[in-house]
């Protein structure tokens, strides 16, 4: 009779480990060449990781990904597939991105069988799929694009990534609702999730994590779109601050963590006599449900008569802000426009706002007011509850406030 143990063995089935027993080291990371998309990767890629990039048609993700096979083909082979474009066309977009490597390879292609043996035969380092609704496989009768299709070609790059160490980048298109096309079990299948947003009347792009087996969810990467293809933006405060104007009411300067970086974001707000028996409120880069609170919270406990008023709140640059810290600048950019007082230009806000008018500590205090100090701002405004240990750099005046009525009379 045969032992458990042994015939387990013989039949290849794999063996539990213990967790001492269980090598951790194999991580190999390798860095693409954009220091703005290693911090969002969580410091380079991953090798044998599997990448989803997602955004809308035109945003920049081909360019993106074309853009970094230059540097990755200085020491790794590159093979880049494409079911939307010619070998052709590949070629003429990175001579405009000016991406010259000998090591880069293209291949358009849509089935993915065939995809799989050239990959077998060649032996890349790194594997681009440009894009998974594109892709097919013969085994499966549907047509391109459809939920079973791009689950099955997704599986078949997840084991070829896991049993090859082959980081494979796949190109994915969102929907109209702005998620990405397929199954949602697409998301929970691959290793990172990346969503490339932006407006196409602006120049800026936005790379953010929204699922990272190997680091933070909240990093992101900002770019701009130029005629020779993105350049990363180092300082995204100084980008969305530009141009803000500093003698006009109804604007606030918002200090909002983003992973390990705090970005200063210009948060605009105006309030004028509504028309409407409801008043309006539109909201662009904040949360709607969040503002209507807000100024509700203004309303009952900042004593301003908002009920008669239609209010639109806009941050500038195309900055989602979702952060419990932008609560204070809402509000204060709200009551500036509300009274057509000027609001300092040289102060910041930061704080989280309750029902009851209090406003609340917020995390990271320290390196939000070294941010808002290295750009030259003078005055903060921030929460008294759990502010005590917080050291005001040198120049920056720190105004601790308890509630929204305090912080009105501060700073309007």
């Amino acid at each position: 009779m045969v032992k458990a143990g042994k015939q387990g063995q013989e039949s290849g089935i794999r063996r539990p480990k213990t967790l001492q027993e269980v090598d951790c080291d194999s991580e190999i990371r390798f860095h693409t060449g954009l220091t703005e998309l290693d911090r969002v990767l969580g410091g380079g890629a991953v090798k044998g990781s599997l990448v989803l990039v997602g955004g809308a048609p035109g945003i920049g993700k081909s360019t993106l990904l074309l853009q970094i096979c230059s540097d990755l083909g200085k020491n790794l082979r590159v093979l880049y597939v494409s079911g939307e474009e010619s070998e052709s066309q590949i070629k003429l977009r990175a001579n405009r991105l000016n991406v010259q490597t000998e090591n880069l390879f293209l291949l358009s292609e849509t089935d993915l069988g065939t995809i799989l043996e050239i990959t077998q035969e060649m032996k890349p380092d790194v594997l681009i799929a440009d894009s998974i609704q594109t892709l097919y496989s013969r085994e499966n009768t549907s047509s391109p694009g459809s939920v079973s299709q791009v689950k099955d070609c997704t599986m078949a790059l997840m084991q070829l990534a896991k049993g090859s160490g082959i980081t494979v980048f796949v190109v994915g298109h969102v929907n109209k609702e702005g998620s990405i096309a397929g199954p949602k079990v697409l998301e929970h299948m691959v290793d990172c999730v990346l969503y490339f947003e932006g407006e196409s009347a602006h120049n800026y792009r936005i790379l953010r994590a929204a699922k990272n087996r190997f680091g933070s969810t909240n990093e992101i990467g900002v770019f701009e779109m130029a005629d020779s293809g993105l350049r990363e933006v180092p300082n995204p405060s100084e980008m969305l601050l530009s141009g803000r104007p500093t003698h006009a009411p109804g604007t606030c300067v918002a200090c909002v963590m983003e992973g390990t970086r705090p970005v200063l974001a210009e948060v605009q707000a105006l309030a004028a006599r509504t028309t409407f028996n409801v008043p309006r409120r539109t909201c662009d880069g904040f949360d709607f449900n969040r503002a209507i609170l807000l100024m509700a919270v203004l309303e009952k406990r900042g004593g301003l008569n908002l009920s008669s008023s239609d209010v639109y709140i806009n941050v500038i640059g195309g900055l989602q802000l979702d952060e419990p810290a932008a609560d204070l600048p809402v509000l204060l950019a709200a009551a500036s426009s509300y009274r057509e007082k000027v609001f300092d230009s040289g102060t910041v806000a930061i704080g989280e706002v309750g029902l009851t008018g209090e406003i609340r500590a917020v995390s990271h205090l320290s390196q939000r007011l070294s941010e808002v100090h290295r750009l030259g701002f003078t005055r903060c405004l921030i929460p008294k509850q759990g502010s005590a240990k917080a050291e005001a750099p040198q120049g920056l005046e720190l105004i601790r406030v308890r509630n929204i009525r305090e912080a009105i009379e501060f700073t309007l």
